[in-house]
């Protein structure tokens, strides 16, 4: 059960969506959301996204969990490459991130949760195969799909702040 109080799984939900509605992004939007949530520090991390979703559109892993899970290492990662325990500190959320993302959603990979979301894998490269996504619900799917991964993460930095 969620320790975030409704009103701010409303309050993200919103968030997630509007910000989803300009950017058409998975990853740039959950690290949006969650940098402006828990005011962390991101540089050029939003731009770095960019390609992300599906790893380049490639139906990979899905860009919600890449831009959560670069989220999770802003607050629990290493700042120095010789800091070998901040990294094995890290390992530990991001690995229950992604535990509790396949727990709800079956995958961490993009092609596997537009099959079991809309029945089928889209090409999202192909403009055809994106208009065929977005009439069959796609944005909303993922929606869905990106408000549970950032609130997913929003408890696991919760607990670190």
């Amino acid at each position: 059960m969620s320790s975030i109080p409704p009103e701010n799984n409303e309050r993200l939900t919103e968030k997630v969506m509007a910000s989803l509605d300009i950017s058409k992004n998975c990853a740039q939007t959950c690290f949006a959301v969650l940098q402006e949530e828990f005011d962390l520090d991101g540089g050029s991390i939003l731009k770095a996204l960019t390609p992300f979703p599906g790893i380049a559109l490639r139906g990979e892993t899905c860009g919600a969990v890449i831009g959560c899970l670069m989220a999770i290492g802003l607050v629990y990662g290493r700042d120095d490459l010789d800091d070998w325990k901040g990294y094995l500190n890290s390992l530990p959320p991001s690995r229950k991130f992604c535990r509790l993302f396949e727990e709800e959603h079956g995958s961490t990979a993009c092609a596997e949760l537009l099959e079991a979301k809309l029945g089928r894998g889209y090409n999202l490269a192909n403009r055809i195969e994106a208009i065929r996504y977005v009439a069959a619900g796609g944005k909303k799917a993922c929606g869905k799909i990106i408000v549970s991964a950032v609130q997913i993460t929003a408890e696991i930095i919760a607990k670190k702040r």
